[in-house]
């Protein structure tokens, strides 16, 4: 059993304290904001993640989790500790680093044995040595310590399985042995490990999400052109997905991407190539193209409707993913805003993200069920693809709108069967 620390308990950092907890691990997780604070500490995640809470509750009850506002009262006999803050979007597209400067200043401070710095949070390439730095300023003189760089590659709604069982565990350092104690504490997960320098590991986050980003914007690209050209994308991907050199993962054509991750990163990689003095125009493009995705989308449903003054829109899904309730960047969001704008009511329903809607959308009419969004709508949308729609009642849903249009962003439902059912159906590269 080890003692760890894990400064923050956003999405990365409650799960990485949760799932350490359970691998027989005693963690302590620091938190500033005194309202989640007192959330956790009374059994409850504030985020929805499947089987996080029940992992929360079952550590709790083990003595192994426990969560404080206190640096010193977390790191007292910690030899491995956690900065998993956020690092959200500057104004200029580059990642906010306040928060990493804060928890490295709060370890700094209360630091007094020897011990490893573990950054996961998602930071520019450089900011091992700008943490390194920070904590040296802070740390009493003879405690010794080491930064490593360990990127995390959780994906919600999946981010238990993630966890234990990852594709690879990347770790940077200039430290070598500090960054075989950090593979230790992974060793029980069976994953390859990587080791590397500070900034390579850095890089490689950015590199991975950026590519993923990549490969939902060209099938979105690939998309228009089947629109065009009458080809039916979903087939497309099928048939490259085959091909083992380039697979079928991310290549399912849609609204875009969106979440914590992907947007932000993208941009934060744009703006660090820009700086350097790079030419990111690829990065350009995959930005332009997933901005693009929600605009084509929304003119379908103009080249239907008409205008869309007074009309009355449903909308099935509003989280940028299904299995989760996360609300950050979601297309949900930018495509409700250009209906509302266009003088269309919205109302919508999402099985779990509702809650968190209600500030980014305040002037949507929010129901309790897919029926009650179906009824006296003039069209449909269903932008997540939660796996509840896919088996909807289609001749119930066309029963109760007022106009059988529907516009599938995420190709749940075979366009020769909708037809064949009376709707006016648009999928996204469907073909002609």
């Amino acid at each position: 059993m080890r003692t760890i620390c894990v400064v923050g308990t956003g999405y990365v950092g409650l799960t990485t304290g949760v799932c350490f907890a359970d691998l027989g691990n005693r963690v302590t997780c620091v938190e500033i904001d005194l309202e989640k604070l007192d959330t956790l500490r009374s059994g409850r995640t504030p985020i929805y993640e499947p089987g996080l809470q029940e992992m929360l509750e079952r550590n709790l009850r083990a003595g192994r989790l426990s969560f404080t506002d206190e640096y010193a009262l977390a790191m007292e006999e910690a030899d491995l500790i956690f900065i998993t803050v956020g690092t959200p979007m500057g104004a200029d597209g580059a990642a906010d680093l306040s928060q990493v400067e804060a928890a490295a200043q709060g370890i700094g401070k209360n630091l007094k044995r020897s011990a490893v710095i573990i950054d996961k949070s998602t930071v520019p390439v450089g900011t091992g040595d700008v943490v390194q730095n920070i904590i040296a300023e802070y740390t009493p003189p003879g405690i010794s310590f080491a930064v490593v760089s360990n990127p995390e590659f959780l994906r919600e709604g999946s981010a238990l399985s993630d966890f234990f069982n990852p594709d690879r565990i990347v770790l940077g350092a200039k430290d070598r042995a500090a960054a075989e104690k950090v593979a230790d504490l992974h060793a029980a997960l069976g994953a390859p490990i990587i080791i590397t320098d500070l900034r390579t590991a850095e890089m490689i986050k950015y590199a991975s999400n950026a590519f993923l980003a990549t490969r939902i914007s060209f099938i979105n690209e690939i998309a228009q052109i089947c629109e065009k050209l009458g080809a039916d994308v979903t087939e497309v991907a099928r048939g490259m997905g085959e091909d083992k050199r380039i697979g079928p993962h991310f290549l399912a054509a849609g609204i875009g991407y969106g979440g914590s991750c992907f947007p932000k990163d993208v941009l934060a990689l744009h703006h660090m190539a820009a700086s350097a003095g790079c030419h990111p125009q690829l990065l350009q493009a995959v930005m332009e193209i997933n901005q693009d995705a929600r605009k084509k989308f929304v003119q379908k449903l103009l080249d239907i409707v008409g205008d869309l003054e007074g009309t009355l829109i449903g909308v099935l899904g509003l989280s940028f993913k299904p299995n989760t309730d996360d609300m950050r960047e979601a297309p949900s969001v930018a495509i409700i805003q250009s209906l509302q704008a266009a003088g269309a009511r919205v109302k919508a329903y999402d099985p779990v993200a509702m809650a968190n809607a209600g500030e980014a959308l305040p002037k949507v009419t929010y129901c309790a069920t897919a029926y009650d969004v179906a009824k006296e709508a003039d069209a449909l949308m269903v932008l997540t693809e939660w796996n509840e729609f896919k088996q909807l009642d289609l001749e119930r849903i066309k029963r109760v709108m007022r106009r059988p249009v529907l516009l599938d962003g995420r190709n749940l439902y075979d366009p020769e069967e909708m037809a064949e059912r009376g709707f006016i159906y648009r999928g996204v590269g469907r073909g002609a």
